[in-house]
């Protein structure tokens, strides 16, 4: 393995009239120009209907359809649960929650994270000579080790854990409403439990807030810099690089900017669909004019839109999860029906990935982490196993042939979180638990349990009627799903897994002027905070 040695430096390159800490890498061997690059973006409670490419009713992503006839377009993609912390757990680690220990979400006072044994992509790619970068939203703990700095990534530049966990000067569009952060020296206080008024939500760069409370008017537009700086300076410096952008879009709270400044009267989410449609656009555009031959791009998401936001919320296309929505409740995002984990994917690779191609193949955002690391040429961690496969041969245009099954755990809606208690299966999918989220009108579907399973044949892709139990494709399914399930949970129970830390201590909130109301601070730019920090391993 060649030899490497990281830092990460505080050059005087003036950019926007900020300090852009460039991470140098001093190297020999034999790795230059051989291995490629990788940019992962993930979307935030983004539709699989809100890809024009997937639903012709979308017409705001025109860069991102782009993109799909320039590469590979996935129309039976998954997430790996239906919300946020489990969802990136498992992309940055390629195993289940039950597996990696992350099975619902971390809170602004969480004093853990995903667990310090699970081994992220960014360490792996680290270790075989890549430079590692992550823009955007974590959620993965941000205390002591917890944070990106210590999980593989070279440089941070984002907000910790999801944009409406703070108070901002700007609040933007959310339902119901939040006040923006409190002025002065009183604190101020919101009847809605899911606002947040007392701590202000904080923008990091490495290990320091450069900015508290975030200005998210802006933020879109400096995630958009801060990627496209990164891919710049480490394709001139010749090492290969992994990117990893973690979006706000299309999560609450939208920004009121784009629909200001946009004349065709056009929705807060279709304006917000443009405006992330745009920054995706200006990293392909950066990836196109500095490493197009040599870096695989893949867009994805992180779960099913958040029905409860109402007109805030995305499309699911035709993946109504119509029995659900007859019981109560929504059947998106929290819940195992398909509009909460079936989400728009586009691998974009030219000269690699075959252009203008629609694959049916069942893959999930666990095989990212397998798939981007065999394509580095590297190798998995030891003494673990994995739920994703190694999709190169898919993605490469080899192959149609993704999983056989997949397992979709409980994540809020109903059931214990983490359980796997659905499942696919080739095109039917079972269901031994059912529950809908919350619903725009507030309603929330009951918790139903099956045994023998609910099992709908998914050419039903509204999942509206499941199979008669009676029926002889159910009785010929059936003993195939218990099979499949039973295998999964034995081979969970003799591996290696984490346990994650879910403790709570108000001393750990991101805080970068405890002496002021709502943390803020009186910082004229980032230049006042250094960035200098050594990450060498």
């Amino acid at each position: 393995m060649a030899w490497l040695s990281l830092t990460v430096l505080l050059v005087g390159v003036s950019f926007l009239g900020c300090l852009y800490p460039l991470v140098d890498f001093c190297f020999s061997g034999e790795t230059r120009g051989q291995k490629p690059n990788f940019v992962i973006i993930l979307a935030d409670d983004m539709g699989w209907g809100d890809l024009g490419a997937n639903w012709a009713e979308t017409k705001d992503t025109a860069n991102l359809d782009k993109m799909a006839a320039e590469g590979m377009r996935f129309v039976d993609f998954h997430a790996a649960a239906s919300t946020c912390s489990p969802s990136r757990a498992s992309l940055l680690t390629g195993r289940l929650g039950l597996r990696n220990g992350v099975t619902h979400n971390f809170a602004v006072t969480s004093v853990g994270g995903l667990p310090l044994n699970e081994t992220t992509l960014a360490e792996v790619l680290q270790e075989a000579g890549y430079i590692t970068g992550m823009i955007g939203k974590w959620h993965l703990g941000h205390h002591s080790s917890y944070h990106p700095n210590f999980r593989g990534f070279d440089y941070y530049f984002g907000i910790p854990y999801s944009h409406d966990m703070g108070c901002t000067d700007t609040p933007g569009y959310n339902h119901p409403p939040c006040p923006a952060c409190p002025q002065g020296d009183r604190a101020a206080r919101s009847p809605d439990r899911d606002c947040y008024t007392d701590v202000a939500l904080p923008l990091y760069e490495n290990l320091n807030i450069v900015e508290q409370p975030v200005n998210l008017s802006g933020l879109a537009q400096k995630y958009a810099e801060k990627a496209t700086q990164f891919i710049q300076r480490a394709s001139t410096s010749r090492r290969p690089f992994l990117l990893y952008v973690g979006l706000a879009h299309m999560h609450v709270p939208l920004t009121r900017t784009q629909l200001s400044a946009d004349p065709q009267g056009r929705t807060p989410y279709a304006a917000g669909l443009r405006e992330m449609d745009s920054l995706v656009g200006q990293i392909k555009d950066r990836v196109d004019r500095t490493a197009k031959e040599n870096t695989f791009l893949w867009f994805t998401g992180d779960n099913g839109p958040w029905a409860q936001k109402c007109e805030l919320a995305g499309s699911v296309g035709p993946f109504a999860g119509s029995w659900q929505a007859q019981q109560g409740g929504s059947p998106a995002k929290q819940t195992t029906w398909e509009g909460g984990h079936r989400v728009p994917a586009v691998a974009y690779w030219p000269g690699r990935v075959p252009i203008n191609v629609t694959s049916t193949a069942l893959l999930s955002v666990l095989d990212i982490f397998p798939t981007v690391v065999a394509l580095a040429g590297a190798s998995l961690p030891r003494g673990r196993r994995f739920d994703g496969l190694d999709a190169s041969e898919v993605l490469l245009g080899a192959s149609q042939t993704g999983h056989r099954a997949l397992f979709h755990p409980n994540s809020g809606a109903a059931g214990e979180y983490g359980a796997l208690q659905t499942v696919r299966l080739e095109r039917y999918k079972a269901f031994y638990v059912t529950g809908g989220a919350k619903a725009c009108d507030g309603s929330v579907g009951p918790e139903q349990r099956h045994e023998p399973p609910l099992i709908f044949n998914l050419e039903d892709a509204a999942e509206a009627v499941p199979l008669e139990r009676g029926s002889a494709e159910y009785r010929s399914v059936l003993p195939e799903v218990r099979e499949v399930l039973a295998d999964v949970l034995q081979d969970i129970a003799h591996d290696n897994i984490s346990r994650a830390d879910y403790a709570q201590d108000p001393s750990v909130t991101p805080c970068c002027n405890p002496h002021q109301i709502a943390c803020r601070c009186h910082t004229t730019s980032q230049t006042d905070v250094s960035t200098s920090r050594n990450v060498g391993k």
